[in-house]
């Protein structure tokens, strides 16, 4: 599926924090004067500042995404197969290491699940690319520290902390997601997932069942390449290359 290239769809979105958001960096620092847990930080724009990482959106979106399709379909392939494999069970970490025995591509690909095909596994790449989400120029970053404790389940006493931790409230952040030779159910598919980010069904990053990590979704714009095809303006048609097939301006082609 990757050794053609046959379409591709390029959103543009802004993140902006609905609450409070913390993607926390891997280990702390040695500065005391610091929060003990500290947000993402990277050199963009000529200065350091806080970042989305595209891999942090990524994994939500695909996460959220699995629950859909599973909602429809299921996780678990019978024996005498029958029908198509929806997503896979993300607890069986062998699920695809028979996949990396196959030498067809194709068949890689065919007996791969739904979102697999789309986010990929350990056999097979994948089409969706996130960006990392920088702040956009000219919109200002509000950042806090703010204070938290670790209950214990049992006694109900501090456990853990007191801990600080930082998190930003304000801010916009842009990103673009990279879909290359999609079929219309995988857009289809991402954009309900990014609806459902945009309505605070998930959230990313720390502490999302507290509370964070909701954000709002705002659509600057879309461009959907054909490669392949041509647009022939006169009769309003999308003409493929080397064939009489055609269709209307306006169509959306997975």
């Amino acid at each position: 599926m990757h050794k053609r290239y046959v379409n591709h769809c390029t959103l543009c979105l802004t993140l902006k924090p609905d609450g409070p958001v913390l993607i926390k960096a891997g280990k702390g620092g040695a500065d005391p004067t610091k929060p003990d847990m500290e947000f993402v930080e990277t050199y963009h724009g000529g200065g350091r500042t806080v970042y989305f990482p595209g891999s942090s959106l990524k994994g939500a979106i695909r996460a959220h995404a699995e629950r859909i399709v599973r909602t429809v379909g299921s996780d678990r392939r019978p024996e005498g197969g029958g029908f198509k494999l929806w997503a896979s069970d993300p607890l069986d970490q062998k699920a695809n290491q028979w996949l990396e025995k196959i030498e067809e591509p194709h068949q890689v690909y065919a007996l791969s699940s739904f979102t697999d095909q789309m986010f990929g596994n350990t056999a097979i790449a994948s089409r969706v690319r996130i960006e990392d989400a920088y702040p956009k120029p000219g919109t200002p970053l509000r950042l806090e520290e703010r204070n938290g404790v670790a209950i214990d389940r049992v006694f109900g006493s501090v456990e853990v902390g007191p801990f600080s931790y930082q998190v930003c409230v304000e801010g916009s952040f842009q990103t673009k997601i990279h879909l290359k030779n999609f079929t219309l159910a995988q857009l289809g598919l991402l954009g309900l997932a990014l609806r459902d980010l945009d309505e605070g069904w998930f959230g990313i990053g720390f502490a999302k069942s507290r509370g964070m990590g909701t954000v709002r979704v705002e659509y600057e714009w879309a461009v959907v390449d054909y490669p392949g095809c041509l647009v022939d303006e006169a009769n309003e048609q999308i003409r493929l290359l080397g064939s009489p097939l055609t269709w209307p301006q306006g169509s959306l082609l997975g």
